[in-house]
C-alpha cells in the first residue's frame, strides 16, 4: 500500500510563503485523487485542497487565490503552495491519497505549519 511523506512546514510570519511536498512511496498515476487537508486542535480534519487523477481541482473557499496545488505524476509528489499565509491557517497539514476501486485511503503522519508574528 502505497505510504505518503509530508516535508516543507515550518514556522512563517503572516504574508508570507511555505511550499509543502508530499511524496509517494509508489506511483501515484492512477490514485484517483491526492490532497492536502489541515487540522487544529479540537477541531475536525479539513479538506483544504485536492486534485484528481484527471488534472480536476478542488479548494475550500478560504485559500482559493493563496494556495495552489500541484501533483507530479512522474516524480510521485504533490506540493501545496501557500502565499499570504494567515494565522488562521496555523495547523497540521495531512497528505491523503484516496482511490475508490480497489479502495484505499491513506494518510501521511502531517506537518506542522505556524503563522504568526
Amino acid at each position: 500500500q502505497v505510504q505518503l511523506a509530508e516535508s516543507g512546514g515550518g514556522w512563517v510570519q503572516p504574508g508570507g510563503s511555505l511550499t509543502l511536498t508530499c511524496t509517494a512511496s509508489e506511483s501515484i498515476s492512477k490514485v484517483d485523487a491526492m490532497g492536502w487537508y489541515r487540522q487544529t486542535p479540537g477541531k475536525s480534519r479539513e479538506l483544504v485542497a485536492i486534485v484528481t487523477s484527471r488534472g480536476g481541482i478542488n479548494m475550500v473557499d478560504s485559500v482559493k487565490g493563496r494556495f495552489t496545488i500541484a501533483r507530479d505524476n512522474a516524480k510521485n509528489t504533490v506540493s501545496l503552495q501557500m502565499n499570504s499565509l494567515k494565522p488562521d491557517d496555523t495547523a497540521v497539514y495531512y497528505c491523503n491519497a484516496h482511490q475508490a476501486r480497489p479502495y484505499f485511503n491513506v494518510w501521511g503522519r502531517g506537518t506542522q505549519v505556524t503563522v504568526s508574528s
